[in-house]
């Protein structure tokens, strides 16, 4: 082999070896930036863009796919302290030419931090309409979908604001009374009688609280390397006290149960999508919702806990589908009687 060719290979193997050691010094030193990096790539991937919209000086952020067009536009609405990327999952299996939107909720991410800010369940509602004016959404009625707390907002908006809403699907919604207590409320309650109330599960300040809160939200058992469970925390440390105090904002006498207190004046056709073995918010809430709404479709997941968009993200995309295809159909059929 003569020396050009060698210096050939030399340069080649280096040129692969930088990205490559990159990559490892990343996911050992910095994985908080992998994670900040993969979600970037994701977005990029499924053709997500992120915008910026303002109402006076409050900023919201969202990403964005597709436009307006014939069937109806989807706004998300995330859970407690996740953030719009959490529904990148269900976007890939979710069509290109459907308009899709998915915002940072009140004080989440890229949206307005502000201590003067209301962060009630109806506060969030407000903030959510004033977003959905900023973009011009409603200028034909929309589907909204949220899941958690999200889930608890969408309820209380369809209630508040139906003339923007069309359908509405609630994934695990908060919000509600249970008849039987899940182990996250159990666990507060054990919190709260050894007066350690600043111990929320659902704010992991260590790996191994990271590993506990993904065992408590999720059925399927994700095998997480230390080094992912590091970063998922070193990203939300800094967030930390802001949780807390919508945590408590959320769970006080005045939003625990605001999806209960709305329920019936939720008017659109509406979708409730659940996981059978959720720890987080038990399964019985569906059945409330049930009970109340009239236009309501119970679909109760196997196998599956609170994280549902993350658990069974072709499924729960592949419900919303089908339930936007049933009420289509039935429009048509309205039409033509």
């Amino acid at each position: 082999m003569d020396l050009d060719m060698l210096n050939m290979f030399v340069i080649a193997g280096g040129t692969l070896a930088i990205p490559i050691l990159a990559f490892v010094a990343s996911f050992l030193l910095w994985p908080s930036a992998l994670i900040r990096i993969y979600y970037w790539y994701w977005r990029r991937a499924l053709g997500m863009q992120v915008r910026y919209a303002h109402y006076d000086d409050y900023q919201f952020c969202y990403s964005y796919r597709g436009r307006p067009g014939y069937r109806p536009s989807i706004l998300m609405l995330h859970g407690f302290s996740a953030h719009k990327d959490m529904w990148l999952s269900i976007v890939k299996f979710l069509p290109k030419n459907l308009h899709l939107i998915c915002v940072d909720m009140p004080g989440h991410e890229g949206t307005t931090r502000s201590d003067l800010d209301d962060y009630s369940i109806n506060g969030q509602a407000k903030r959510i309409h004033q977003f959905v004016e900023c973009i011009k959404l409603n200028k034909k009625p929309f589907h909204l979908v949220g899941t958690s707390m999200g889930g608890n907002v969408a309820g209380v908006y369809a209630a508040q604001y139906p003339e923007d809403i069309c359908s509405l699907t609630l994934i695990c919604p908060a919000g509600l009374p249970s008849t039987t207590d899940s182990k996250f409320i159990k666990q507060l309650r054990e919190l709260q009688e050894s007066k350690r109330i600043d111990r929320i599960p659902l704010i992991p300040s260590t790996p191994e609280e990271m590993a506990d809160m993904l065992k408590l939200c999720s059925y399927v058992r994700f095998k997480v390397p230390q080094q992912i469970l590091q970063g998922l925390v070193d990203v939300r440390i800094p967030h930390n006290e802001f949780y807390r105090k919508l945590f408590l904002e959320i769970a006080d006498e005045k939003s625990r149960h605001s999806l209960h207190e709305n329920m019936s004046k939720i008017k659109a056709p509406t979708q409730v999508i659940w996981g059978k073995q959720d720890q987080v918010l038990d399964v019985s809430g569906a059945s409330v919702l049930a009970g109340a709404i009239p236009d309501c479709h119970v679909y109760i997941l196997e196998n599956c806990g609170h994280s549902v968009v993350v658990e069974r993200p072709r499924k729960t995309a592949n419900l919303i589908l089908e339930f936007l295809a049933l009420l289509h159909s039935i429009d048509n059929n309205k039409k033509q009687a």
